[in-house]
Formats: structure tokens, C-alpha cells, sequence
């Protein structure tokens, strides 16, 4: 690792994001403001378009950052990072970093802000490195190639699963100073479990929905499945010795008691099935109901909308195809 510390003081930190999709194209753009700015993403339209126009995020906070991108991890070979983000979809993070390996040769800090479990697992496969895991309560969304739109900001927290908070004190320096503002904590874990579980609840719910973010909260159905899911999920955790760094349903309850006005935006695994791409479930949902069975905890919610969200994912795959 070079003079990390010194580099981000003097905003010269070299960071790649790894996905520039919704919460990366944030991330990223973000960042490029106090770093030096790169990004890996399979989307070649996408990393076309934000070399030749820059990276443009609508909605809260609009702005255009300029930086390299790249859908070839061969373009980055012989550049040093300090840091690498990965905010790829889950089940793509092993093979993200089995193709990045030429540019960890500089043992760069691991940080991923990902959804779903088992991406800090893949990170601490690299020998030595500092990895860093964290939730973020940001949301965005894919526009058009070049643009995602910001759709809620949140804070951020980010702690180490391998190192120490000496070893991130100056990436949260820098995702203070760029305007996303980041909590550092001895043990992410709590804040990781509690976003976990509004995703496995929230996430399959907005897609079933199809993305009427009303439905999930207006329908006394609906919520009172959002409370059975919740309950399960928050079990499950608890029996694997997981604890919360805040209730994970608050940001529901805030709606419903109306503290908080309720936005349009039904969750990326929506999004994931209006596109008819493959969705985040099995890292989310699946886990908690996989969990359950290893461990004797009943979750019949649960298991019933992982079964109905992995046919919608098949029906939306095949509609799309039929489109093309």
C-alpha cells in the first residue's frame, strides 16, 4: 500500500469502483470531486458513454464527474489504488475480483458496500489485505448510459473485517469531504445486519409489486407481510449471533407514521426485473431462508416470496427476451 494517508489529504488517493451502476455511478461520482477516480463496468455502452460525456447523476445533488472507465480490467493494469469499492450485483463479486487480480498488486484496501451476503468473504481471499465492509442507505437508480439518478441519500457505515479503523480513517475522511457522510465503527456488522434485513424484506416486495412502491405500504396485506418477513428475518439473525446497529424496519415506520414522505423508488430488485436481469435474491432473501432451515427457524414468509420472486425472474427474463 503506498502513502495512503498522505494521498488522501492531499486529495490524490487513487480509488477504483468496481460496478458504476446505480450506488457505484454515486460512489463514484461522488469521490471523483476529492480522488483520482477510476471505474470498472461490464457495461460497455455505459463506460462509452462516460468517457466521451462524463459521469452524470440526476435528481438530489446533480452533478457530472469526469473519469476513466473501462469494461476491460486489462486497462488497468500497472495503475496503483489505494482503495477498490466493490458495488457489483452480489453474485458477480468473485469473478470481479478474479479478473482485477493484475491490479491488487499493490495491495489496495477491499471495501465493498454491496448488497447481500458473502462479498467481504470473496475480499478476504486476497492475502493481507485490509477489507472493509459497510451498508449505505443511499439509493439510486441506471437511467441511460452516462447517467444514474440519485434517489435518496443516506449515511453510510463502514468498519473493518480485516484491519483496524487506523487503516480506513482516511477513506472515511474522504467520503465525509466528498459529501456522503460516513460513519466509521470498530465492528460493521451492526449497521450490515440491519440494512440486510429491510432489503430481504423491502427488495422481493417492490419487485413483486412491480415497482409500485405504494402497494407495499398502503395495502394492510402488504403490510402486515412486510412485518411477518421482518420478523423472521430479524430471528434468523439473532440466532446466528447478530445484532443490529439500528431497527431495520425504522425507515418503514417513519413512513407509515408519516415522518418520512414516501418516494417513488420500489428498490433495485424492481428495477432488476422491469430490465429482466437476474436479481439479487438468493444473496438475500435465500440466505435468510437457507439459514432457517440449517438452524431450525421457521420461515414460511420468507420462503414463499423467494419461490415467487426466482419465477418472476424467470417470466421477466423471457418477456424481455421476446422483446428483442
Amino acid at each position: 500500500m503506498r502513502k495512503w494517508k498522505s494521498m488522501a489529504a492531499q486529495n490524490t488517493a487513487n480509488i477504483l469502483i468496481v460496478g458504476c451502476g446505480a450506488i457505484g455511478g454515486l460512489f463514484a461520482s461522488a469521490l471523483a470531486a476529492v480522488a483520482k477516480v477510476a471505474a470498472y463496468d461490464a457495461n460497455a455502452e455505459h463506460v462509452r458513454a462516460i468517457n466521451a460525456r462524463g459521469l452524470r447523476v440526476i435528481g438530489k445533488t446533480p452533478r457530472t464527474a469526469r473519469l476513466k472507465a473501462s469494461d476491460d480490467p486489462a486497462a488497468f493494469k500497472g495503475m496503483n489504488f489505494d482503495v477498490v469499492i466493490f458495488l457489483t450485483k452480489s453474485k458477480t463479486t468473485g469473478a470481479a475480483l478474479t479478473q482485477l487480480r493484475p491490479v491488487l498488486a499493490g495491495n489496495p484496501i477491499l471495501a465493498t458496500l454491496q448488497n447481500g451476503m458473502g462479498n467481504a468473504e470473496e475480499l478476504l481471499s486476497v492475502p493481507d489485505a485490509v477489507v472493509v465492509r459497510g451498508a449505505t442507505m443511499n439509493a439510486g437508480r441506471y437511467v441511460e448510459p452516462g447517467c444514474v439518478e440519485n434517489l435518496i441519500e443516506g449515511k453510510t457505515w463502514l468498519g473493518p473485517q480485516r484491519g483496524t479503523i487506523a487503516d480506513i480513517e482516511p477513506l472515511g475522511r474522504l467520503l465525509n469531504a466528498a459529501g456522503t457522510p460516513t460513519e466509521l465503527v470498530a465492528d460493521p456488522m451492526g449497521a450490515v445486519w440491519s440494512k440486510f434485513v429491510f432489503n430481504c424484506v423491502m427488495n422481493p416486495l417492490g419487485a413483486l409489486m412491480m415497482g409500485d412502491n405504494a402497494a407495499r405500504h398502503n395495502s394492510p396485506d402488504m403490510r402486515a407481510l412486510v412485518d411477518d418477513m421482518a420478523a423472521e428475518c430479524m430471528t434468523v439473525v439473532e440466532k446466528l449471533g447478530g445484532r443490529f446497529a439500528f431497527p431495520p424496519m425504522e425507515f418503514v415506520a417513519k413512513i407509515r407514521s408519516g415522518e418520512l414522505p414516501m418516494s417513488s423508488h420500489a428498490g433495485s430488485m424492481a428495477l432488476d426485473i422491469a430490465r429482466g436481469q437476474p436479481t439479487e435474491i438468493d444473496e438475500m432473501t435465500g440466505f435468510i431462508v437457507r439459514e432457517g432451515e440449517r438452524l431450525g427457524v421457521p420461515t414460511p414468509n420468507c420462503k414463499t416470496v423467494h419461490r415467487l420472486v426466482k419465477g418472476l425472474e424467470l417470466a421477466a427474463q423471457a418477456r424481455v427476451a421476446k422483446q428483442r
